[in-house]
């Protein structure tokens, strides 16, 4: 991911600033931040304290909007806007697992690129009612397992795809669905929204909110994607101690559809989970 972002950034070019993410997220986006600055792009770092204080969170919050000069005022004017389409990305997620009308890629493409709405939120809403209005006519789809998916979105797209050829299908997106901001549509409070953002926060915090919709989802299993040499990967010995489910851990770390080795695994998880 670091490569890929230092490639846009340092040798497409077309960008103006770069904001890093140095706390809550890659342990090397802040080197990374600093080799750019290096190279003299502008950067700006902003932190997601880890102990969730409101108090701190509220600092760097007010920080990002001091150097971009916007009003908090304006922020939350702006959010209640996506908050009319994180309402309908909520429905679908709904189709997903409740309807059994969507795939596990539609859940899956759909909320993750609601981290930035494609650029243009409102050409995004336009598209996401034809998506739905698609989706609400299908037939319930009848696999006989339901799969969840939790740590960050997959680099190898094929995988939603090859569990459903297994009689299976992803139902949660744990991250993607983060950042729908589902759980504070409608709140009035920017700081507390992002304390609710659980993937920057501590690995306890974010299996309350697994844990929950495993039961809520009825989810008979769980993919837990890392990608390689990310410190997330310890994060495992707590995933499988905490979920009362089967866990398998898959590790990704280039681009491309699965290896056969992967598929082997994720047939045999899968295959497991009828005894």
């Amino acid at each position: 991911m670091d490569k890929g972002i230092y490639s846009a950034v340092a040798d497409i070019g077309g960008i103006d600033e770069l904001i890093g993410v140095v706390e809550g997220d890659c342990s090397n986006a802040k080197a990374l931040v600093e080799v750019l600055e290096l190279k003299g792009i502008q950067c700006f770092q902003y932190s997601y304290p880890n102990s969730r204080s409101y108090e701190q969170l509220k600092k760097e919050i007010d920080k990002l909007c001091s150097h971009f000069g916007v009003s908090y005022d304006k922020c939350l004017e702006v959010k209640k806007e996506l908050d009319k389409i994180r309402q309908r990305l909520s429905y679908l997620d709904e189709l997903t697992w409740k309807d059994n009308k969507a795939s596990g890629f539609e859940n899956h493409i759909w909320q993750v690129s609601s981290s930035d709405f494609n650029g243009d939120y409102i050409t995004f809403g336009h598209k996401l009612e034809d998506a739905i209005s698609s989706i609400e006519k299908r037939e319930p789809r009848t696999e006989s397992k339901r799969i969840g998916y939790m740590g960050v979105p997959p680099i190898n797209g094929d995988i939603y795809e090859f569990v459903e050829s297994l009689d299976a299908r992803v139902v949660y997106n744990e991250v993607q669905r983060q950042f729908t901001m589902a759980d504070s549509i409608g709140m009035e409070d920017i700081v507390e929204e992002y304390r609710r953002f659980t993937y920057p926060y501590s690995i306890r915090y974010r299996l309350e909110d697994i844990i929950a919709q495993v039961e809520k989802r009825r989810i008979d299993g769980i993919i837990h994607y890392t990608q390689a040499f990310c410190f997330r990967g310890i994060e495992d010995i707590i995933i499988r101690k905490e979920l009362n489910v089967p866990v398998l851990t898959l590790e990704g770390d280039r681009p491309g559809k699965l290896d056969q080795r992967t598929k082997l695994r994720i047939e045999a998880f899968i295959d497991m989970l009828d005894e």
